[in-house]
């Protein structure tokens, strides 16, 4: 018929929809001008087809006999990446960890056969915590090996280093424990909670141990300055536990808008704090001796 495609679009532009011709300007709101076809013609797909379209000779032409005119499904927006399409299934997850939930999800998805062309990236929340796990994963190791360093330097002990971060182990311990109580999950505020508890832990270590190691070096025996130490220290050590736990109370008891990612992360510090505060009261003064060099007199 002599005929472009775009004149063919030019008109289906102004059949559903609409296609907009002007603006109008209202103070601060505009409002867009746009003409379209009558509605019956945009109901009735038969009425469709037969608009007449001007050929190159000057002849009309109806639409159903340069188109197929039909009803068929499709996405309402097409989003592009990278030159290609892309379609976003998003999900809300609720009352499970977002690790699992996307683990199970990736195993159920293997099943499909996807058609050529295809594939599938997982993003938004799980692609955030998974490259954060990652790193955490590098800095946590690099956090311990660095507070040791610096416990070496401070007695010039290995073994009295390792005496002081066995609080890490035992902070751990209770703070997974008051997640489980608590039902919540081990997530990236979680674990970043545990780097702030690490230290608060090692440092009521520190407390205890260098002032059983000043009464040592006052000729006191080793028995007579572990438990005088252990006595004197009792109101330091919970001090510095209790200043740090209930500075963490109203983060753990919120509900308000982010408290999601507030909660976890000062739940683990108040539960490792109380395990930790446990060792150091007790069981670090017990296995001070074992982990001590012992002097002539002792």
């Amino acid at each position: 018929y002599g005929m472009n495609v775009s004149d063919v679009r030019a008109l289906l532009d102004s059949s559903p929809g609409g296609m907009q011709v002007s603006e109008m300007i209202e103070g601060q709101r505009r409002f867009p001008i746009a003409i379209r076809l009558p509605q019956k013609y945009r109901e009735d797909m038969h009425a469709l087809g037969n608009i007449n379209l001007q050929a190159a000779g000057g002849g009309l032409v109806r639409l159903n006999q340069v188109a197929r005119i039909g009803t068929t499904r499709g996405p309402e927006v097409i989003s592009r990446e990278n030159g290609q399409r892309r379609i976003v299934v998003q999900a809300n997850v609720r009352g499970r960890d977002l690790g699992s939930f996307v683990a199970e999800a990736q195993r159920k998805m293997r099943s499909l056969d996807l058609p050529p062309g295809y594939f599938i990236t997982w993003g938004g929340q799980f692609e955030n915590q998974d490259r954060a796990l990652k790193r955490l994963a590098i800095v946590l190791p690099a956090s311990i090996a660095i507070i040791l360093g610096l416990l070496y330097a401070t007695f010039g002990s290995w073994p009295q280093a390792l005496l002081i971060l066995m609080n890490v182990p035992f902070a751990f311990v209770g703070g997974i424990a008051v997640l489980w109580l608590r039902g919540m999950n081990l997530n990236l505020s979680a674990s970043i909670g545990f780097i702030a508890l690490f230290g608060v832990a090692v440092l009521n270590g520190i407390v205890m141990v260098s002032y059983i190691n000043q009464l040592r070096a006052a000729e006191r025996p080793l028995h007579e300055a572990v438990v005088e130490g252990a006595s004197l220290r009792l109101r330091p050590v919970l001090m510095t536990a209790l200043v740090a736990s209930l500075g963490f109370v109203p983060m753990a008891l919120s509900q308000a808008m982010g408290s999601e990612v507030q909660r976890p992360l000062a739940t683990v510090v108040i539960g490792g704090l109380i395990t930790s505060t446990l060792l150091t009261l007790y069981i670090l003064p017990v296995l001070y001796p074992w982990f001590s060099r012992r002097s002539h007199n002792a």
